[in-house]
């Protein structure tokens, strides 16, 4: 989840200078600084199960990176929940080239990352794949770069959700493993 910030316009320069002092995370629109909070245990179980799959797959060049790298579309940065990338970047501190991203969405971020989020990782010319998954219910959705358009794969209960970016096949319950949704 997250709070904008009414401040007057800050530059890139600015907030990445800012970014690595602050204790708190914040994501960067066109000047605009948005506050992150914290995750709630379903979110960080699912994070934690994804990376781990991704992690013990993936071998170099390829990585896979936590919610602390950001990502960067021209004057935008976001922390993805979890992102994959396989070209060498020129910063330490945010990638411009991920294969692909993944956002775990709660009802509090839901609407953002399904909206200006995602509209902006699509512009991203090397991203192949956006996954978003419900922490809520045992949901992903799959955007798939296909051509110069995007498919939407839906998976809901106990499939098997392709990553073909990243050549991974993994069940929607090692996804979800320790997850507890209330009824």
């Amino acid at each position: 989840m997250s709070i904008l910030i009414e401040n007057p316009k800050v530059s890139p320069e600015d907030y990445l200078a800012g970014e690595e002092l602050s204790e708190y995370k914040h994501e960067y629109e066109d000047g605009q600084i948005i506050a992150m909070v914290g995750a709630s245990r379903n979110h960080n179980t699912i994070q934690i199960n994804l990376t781990g799959a991704l992690f013990n797959h993936l071998r170099p060049p390829c990585r896979v990176y936590s919610s602390d790298m950001k990502v960067r579309y021209r004057n935008t940065f976001y922390y993805p929940d979890l992102s994959v990338g396989c070209e060498e970047e020129q910063h330490d501190q945010y990638m411009e080239h991920p294969l692909l991203v993944v956002e775990v969405f709660s009802p509090s971020s839901e609407k953002r990352d399904r909206s200006i989020k995602l509209l902006t990782y699509q512009k991203i010319a090397g991203l192949q794949e956006i996954l978003l998954l419900s922490q809520d219910k045992m949901l992903a959705e799959c955007y798939r770069r296909q051509g110069d358009g995007w498919t939407l794969e839906r998976y809901e209960g106990p499939e098997t959700v392709e990553l073909q970016s990243v050549g991974v096949t993994i069940g929607m319950e090692r996804i979800y493993d320790g997850v507890e949704f209330k009824d």
